[in-house]
């Protein structure tokens, strides 16, 4: 053996690297976890926009930020470049936005005699966005009353009975309101022992959207002399003079939800009980 007094080359090698290493692409695959070096934000990929060319990151507190694709990220401590995933055929799902096992190649049911009823449009759009797969399945139709005042007059017109039963959910169903008072009439009625009335306790539907979707902490607290949807329109710096402002505020914040892991605990179990109440024989 010989020995190199002056040691090995120096320049031998990638002498170049950097100690972390060369930055290789990756896939910005869904639930990948990685971190963005500039601000040290940590989470996992939960959804890449291919026309804006972004990533959106979450982290375990459900805090969710955008950043440009390409390089500044780090998986499992490396350097990488992502890119979106490849384009595939046509897939699959295996799953519905609610969570339950996706029925590949069902027909809609014919719709049952029984209904669920909600208070507005927007609850029936955000019912429709995650479990409109399930409902179709199940044949169930969702109407909306806009507003339940006239709860009693609607349930009278419909006629519950057995095999025609009614679910309702109501906004603000908690003790001493005004929904809770409408919903235990009903209970008292004839008409009661063939109609569910459940509720969520937020003021509107909402709140029922997970704050961090919006870039909020926490939905404000808006003033009773201050109509709710333009105090929180308000607070988010969005246009909230005329109703077209607050249905394209809506829009917004119905284009965060694509599953159920966006909305409150508060929300998904009401509607299930609700789904299964009509969906089964009496």
């Amino acid at each position: 053996m010989t020995y190199d007094r002056y040691g090995s080359d120096v320049l031998s090698g990638d002498w170049s690297a950097p100690k972390g290493g060369r930055a290789q692409p990756a896939e910005a695959a869904l639930e990948l976890v990685v971190e963005e070096v500039t601000t040290d934000f940590c989470g996992a990929i939960v959804r890449v926009d291919r026309d804006l060319d972004t990533v959106e990151l979450e982290d375990r507190n459900g805090k969710r930020r955008t950043f440009p694709l390409g390089p500044g990220f780090l998986l499992e401590g490396r350097p990488v470049i992502l890119h979106a995933p490849v384009r595939k055929g046509p897939g699959q799902p295996t799953r519905t936005a609610s969570g339950s096992v996706a029925v590949q190649g069902a027909k809609a049911r014919v719709a049952r005699a029984s209904r669920i009823y909600v208070e507005g449009r927007h609850d029936a759009e955000l019912v429709e966005k995650v479990w409109g797969d399930d409902l179709r399945i199940e044949g169930v139709a969702v109407e909306y009353l806009e507003g339940v005042d006239d709860l009693g007059d609607h349930l009278r017109a419909f006629g519950p009975a057995p095999g025609r039963t009614v679910g309702v959910l109501v906004d603000h169903l908690v003790p001493g309101s005004k929904e809770s008072r409408i919903a235990a009439n009903v209970a008292k009625s004839p008409l009661g022992r063939h109609v569910l009335i459940v509720g969520h306790p937020y003021v509107d539907i909402w709140q029922a959207v997970k704050p961090p979707r919006v870039g909020l902490e926490r939905w404000p607290s808006v003033p009773r002399d201050v109509p709710w949807k333009h105090g929180i329109c308000q607070a988010l710096g969005w246009p909230h003079r005329t109703q077209a402002d607050i249905a394209q505020a809506w829009k917004r914040i119905l284009g965060t939800v694509t599953s159920y892991a966006d909305l409150e605990p508060a929300l998904l179990g009401r509607v299930e009980e609700l789904i299964d109440f009509v969906t089964t024989e009496r």
